[in-house]
């Protein structure tokens, strides 16, 4: 007699949790009262000028509209094709790499090369994501590492979450503190009109202590999955899993031969290439941008281009080149036919086509948002309650008043732009440092974007891994809880010296 299936709540879609909310702000529209603040030659918001205007609700055509818009673009938010076309370079590079069978074996290969110390792959690739948040606000590049390290974490006897956990948390972790994040502190810096090395200790104070917090949660979960699989949270998936990940047969692979060995070359300095890419260099070094001006003043440069960019000054158009190139040289290097090659690069694409798709259907929450012209009036409530409150009150609202607040604009750099102005004179005001001010704000910000829905690196990162929204939450309830109160200690702390 089959066994009835237990009826109950189940999570919805992805999409389905995007639209609900994207719903859900498109109401707030009607209920909110639409505002402006007046915006300084940089784009900075001028404190003390907000202004209601006329409300301007979002109807049913708007709310259809919202993904579009999110991913082409509208006024003040940014468009997401250049992350969703990213992504499906991404997915093209590895069909191809994986039609080569290299990753397979290399996956085979560490998965017996660290038998018996499977668990120090936690801390030592956590450090690796989190020094990439940290510099560079390493976090819609991630996506090309999911498909590689969770079948690993499976493969070693861990689960999906934990896969997850070490890129998502690991890089996301790192942009918490983001240390000399350009896109996070330098523009929040430049806002309130201080230099990037001022409060770097707290900063650093903040990443070592996050990190080892994130380490212990990961590796002690996965130290309980080691004595008990069915404490995995995604135990009754890892069958699906190791389907969707080609995981069945891992044992019968053979060893890795001599195309595959150069092919997993290629892609080592692909990744490599593309973190130091990334890196912007400029604030210490002149070495890169020397190079590249002598190449392009040089012969050479009329034959590479001369408008070819510096590494530290690549963005998602150089990368996505990056890997669409990288992938003709593995299908060169493994001998692949020029037929071969088209077609499981356009199948590796479409692998990812869904998740390009969450990509731009997250921006669209924002799109509603900014349409409506309720941030604006989010902000100001803001600015009125922590206005000449005792400096240990205000860092702990300020770090608080964030959370709602990167929600609502899920981009560090777009929310430094739009509060930053307004936020760090403030805190003089209450006999707040400007660097703590910053500091709130990336923690703030940080924590939230550890979990929100609204966040394309969040939503892209769990489709990629098949990990439902709801899993993930459940597993960093703790997590959240320990770095929150771990934050607003250190930021207390931080306005007694």
């Amino acid at each position: 007699m089959e066994e009835k299936k237990k009826k109950g709540f189940r999570m919805p879609n992805t999409f389905t949790v995007l639209f609900i909310i994207i719903v859900i702000m498109a109401i707030l529209t009607w209920i909110i009262p639409a505002g402006q603040y007046q915006v300084d030659e940089a784009g900075n918001l001028i404190r003390g000028t907000y202004e209601r205007v006329s409300q301007n609700p979002q109807g049913f055509y708007d709310m259809l509209l919202a993904p579009v818009w999110g991913m082409l673009g509208k006024g003040s938010t940014s468009a997401s094709i250049e992350v969703s076309f990213f992504i499906l370079m991404v997915g093209g590079f590895l069909g191809v790499v994986n039609e080569t069978g290299a990753l397979d074996s290399g996956i085979a290969s560490t998965v017996k090369n660290f038998k018996g110390r499977e668990k120090m792959l936690i801390p030592v690739l956590m450090t690796l994501f989190a020094l990439g948040g940290t510099t560079y606000g390493m976090g819609e590049e991630t996506m090309a590492f999911y498909p590689l390290i969770v079948p690993v974490m499976i493969a070693v006897g861990f689960d999906a979450v934990v896969g997850v956990a070490i890129v998502l948390l690991g890089s996301q972790i790192g942009v918490l503190s983001s240390t000399v994040n350009p896109f996070a502190t330098g523009v929040a810096t430049k806002a309130a009109g201080i230099t990037i090395g001022e409060g770097i200790i707290w900063r650093l104070i903040f990443f070592v202590v996050t990190l080892l917090i994130a380490i212990f949660f990961v590796y002690s979960y996965a130290s309980k999955i080691e004595k008990d699989p069915s404490k995995s949270l995604v135990h009754d998936q890892r069958e699906n899993h190791a389907k969707a990940f080609n995981l069945a047969n891992k044992s019968n692979i053979e060893e890795l031969n001599k195309k595959q060995k150069n092919v997993l070359v290629v892609f080592a300095v692909t990744f490599t290439l593309m973190v130091i890419s990334l890196i912007p260099w400029g604030e210490w070094t002149s070495l890169f941008e020397n190079t590249t001006s002598a190449i392009t003043g040089s012969f050479a440069g009329g034959v590479l281009g001369k408008d070819m960019l510096p590494l530290g000054e690549w963005y998602f158009p150089e990368i996505t080149m990056l890997f669409i190139f990288m992938s003709v040289v593995v299908a060169v290097v493994y001998g692949m036919s020029e037929e071969r090659f088209f077609k499981v690069f356009m199948d590796g694409a479409a692998d990812l086509l869904s998740v390009a798709i969450v990509v731009a259907v997250a921006r669209g929450i924002q799109v509603i948002m900014n349409d409506g012209m309720i941030t604006a009036t989010i902000l100001n409530m803001g600015e009125r309650t922590l206005s000449s409150v005792p400096s240990g009150l205000f860092i702990v609202l300020t770090y608080i008043f964030y959370m709602p607040m990167s929600f609502l604009i899920p981009s560090t750099s777009g929310l430094a732009s739009a509060t930053m102005g307004i936020m760090a004179p403030l805190g003089e005001f209450s006999g707040v440092a400007k660097h703590l001010v910053v500091t709130a704000y990336q923690a703030g910000s940080g924590i939230v974007n550890l979990v929100t829905p609204t966040s394309g690196i969040v939503m892209g990162a769990l489709a990629l891994s098949h990990v439902e929204v709801s899993v993930w939450w459940k597993f960093m309830g703790k997590v959240i809880a320990t770095v929150f109160v771990v934050s607003v200690a250190i930021l207390w702390i931080a306005t007694l010296f």
